[in-house]
């Protein structure tokens, strides 16, 4: 009888357990928010998606500036080059706050990995 009931509830535990690693998986971040408080974000590991507005790339390295229409953020790379301008990416990386000056700040994402937005 403990059998059974076991079997009722597998698929209940397997759909709570996809839902659980769902919700972990961070969703992607608007630029605007990272450079409205860059030290907050500084050093985490965050996900952005957008347009690339340029890029330069050299022996599989690179660096390329992604806009989402809240803010443009500068991504560099060391394994596999830039993507090409007007190209639609997403990519997780980790957030450096390089200065904040008045209203302006500078910042870069270390890219670790690309996905399809």
């Amino acid at each position: 009888m403990p059998t059974t009931r076991i079997h009722r509830t597998l698929p209940l535990w397997f759909f709570a357990l996809a839902l659980l690693a769902t919700g972990a998986c961070r969703g992607t971040m608007p630029i605007g928010r990272l450079l409205d408080d860059p030290a907050r974000y500084d050093g985490e590991k965050v996900r952005v998606k957008g347009e690339v507005t340029s890029a330069i790339g050299a022996l599989g390295r690179g660096a390329y500036r992604i806009n989402d229409g809240t803010g443009t953020l500068n991504v560099v790379t060391e394994d596999g080059g830039a993507p090409r301008e007007g190209a639609r990416v997403g990519v997780e990386g980790i957030f450096q706050s390089v200065f904040t000056f008045g209203d302006q700040a500078g910042a870069v994402l270390r890219e670790r990995r690309r996905f399809d937005p």
